[in-house]
């Protein structure tokens, strides 16, 4: 598979479009350098809109994405599409549909955690935001939701996983700054990730 980054973030951009044709939206890229949004689509159907931006792995073994600080949404309808590129042509590539607050937020409990986390060999924990990975394991009930574009991303369940609920409200990990969850905190309910 692709090993230039640039070719490998193409791939998983033109493959975001072919998912989202298949889903009844007319899907376009961006030009570059259009901040937050690689794809832009809307649905035949609803004219609903959605802004879209892709990050792709080309590590098929264990999969993760270099997130940094995750910007949070600024409208309804924005999300993350994380593609995790097969071993060849013949593997379909993985794709996680997220909204981009839920990004915010698993990006930043999963670096925060790791930063606190005794397993952690010392002086190993100075990577800052900036930097900050997610890897499959936080994103795996995101797995092939292009259902959930339909909804605005407020609405839709949490999916991230339980721990991470955990580690914000009794650990002290916290959120992004101005994350909407200080203030609308998703109901225990509307976590929806398997245990």
């Amino acid at each position: 598979m692709a090993k230039d980054s640039k070719l490998t973030k193409s791939v998983g951009e033109h493959f975001v479009c072919s998912a989202l044709s298949q889903e009844d939206w007319a899907a376009s890229l961006t030009r570059d350098g259009l901040e937050r949004t690689d794809v832009l689509a809307v649905h035949v159907e609803t004219r609903e809109m959605v802004e879209v931006q892709v990050k792709t792995s080309a590590t098929h073994a264990k999969p993760s994405w270099r997130l940094g600080e995750v910007s949070l949404a600024r409208g309804e309808r924005e999300w993350y599409v994380m593609v995790a590129l097969g071993e060849s042509v013949e593997k379909r590539p993985r794709c996680f549909v997220v909204p981009r607050d839920h990004v915010a937020a698993g990006a930043w409990i999963n670096h925060n955690a790791w930063l606190t986390s005794p397993d952690v060999p010392v002086g190993k924990r100075n990577t800052p935001m900036s930097g900050a990975r997610a890897g499959i394991d936080v994103w795996k009930d995101y797995e092939e939701r292009w259902d959930l574009l339909r909804e605005r991303g407020d609405e839709v369940p949490v999916f991230l996983p339980q721990w991470m609920r955990e580690a914000w409200l009794r650990d002290g990990i916290g959120l992004p700054p101005d994350h909407p969850w200080w203030t609308a905190m998703p109901a225990e309910e509307m976590w929806k990730a398997e245990q």
